[in-house]
């Protein structure tokens, strides 16, 4: 091959051809334009991200806010003795106890009983949900035993419907009581008695009269002798005692 053929043939490999030289421009526009698209499509799904993000951020402060501002009104009831509000407070006060473990339930049953019918207790529980954003049946059912959980649920179904109804006594209500806190479990598996829940029962009890048919509604409903059992669980002496006591309250 002479010399000047091959600085030839090195010259037509440094010149693309006409076509060649089309085809590549009309090549990297496309590939321009594709990138483009694909940088568009990426902001477009960034700049959607921010803005949920930013209007999730924005709904949450403005209905923590709203919570606030409800539970802060909801507050100052707090101060009225008897009202919805202060009782739903005595009641966290319960299940807080001061720091220590576990719940008081006298307390608990003391903020309960003070209630005056079931229809103010419903207005506890709106309360309560108004001050701590929560549920207090949900609160009360993870504070206590399953029996402690039934006995306090009885105390309020003895309640009459509203505030000022003739209130009949509730034999059968202090019967379950009585029952469930002769089967307390302590952390599910360990038997006990709560002592504390019968004396409160004894206490409501207004006669001999009560004593005597709270007896007949627990054999109705559970087939057993309410004395027996009641000794089987305390000293003979201390059920004999609160008997005494409420016999002595009259018929």
């Amino acid at each position: 091959m002479s010399k000047q053929t091959a600085i030839g043939n090195k010259g037509q490999q440094n010149h693309p051809t006409p076509e060649a030289a089309r085809g590549q421009n009309e090549y990297y526009p496309q590939q321009m334009q594709g990138e483009e698209k694909k940088d568009s499509w990426k902001q477009t799904v960034l700049y959607g991200a921010l803005a949920v993000g930013v209007t999730g951020l924005t709904i949450w402060a403005v209905r923590k806010m709203v919570q606030e501002a409800v539970s802060t009104r909801e507050e100052t009831k707090t101060l009225e003795d008897g009202s919805s509000a202060t009782i739903a407070k005595q009641i966290k006060m319960a299940f807080d106890n001061d720091g220590w473990w576990g719940t008081d339930e006298e307390a608990l049953r003391r903020a309960l009983r003070s209630t005056p019918s079931k229809d103010d207790f419903d207005k506890v529980k709106k309360s309560y949900q108004k001050l701590y954003h929560r549920s207090l049946l949900e609160d009360m059912a993870d504070e206590l035993t399953s029996t402690e959980y039934n006995e306090m649920l009885q105390i309020i179904s003895a309640k009459p419907k509203k505030k000022g109804d003739k209130v009949e006594p509730n034999y059968d209500a202090w019967a379950k009581r009585l029952r469930s806190a002769m089967e307390l479990y302590y952390m599910g598996m360990f038997p006990g008695t709560d002592e504390e829940a019968i004396y409160a029962v004894f206490n409501e009890m207004p006669g001999a009269t009560a004593w005597s048919k709270v007896k007949s509604a627990y054999t109705r409903i559970y087939g057993d002798d309410l004395y027996q059992d009641l000794i089987g669980e305390m000293w003979s002496s201390e059920i004999d005692d609160l008997i005494a006591k409420v016999k002595r309250k009259g018929s």
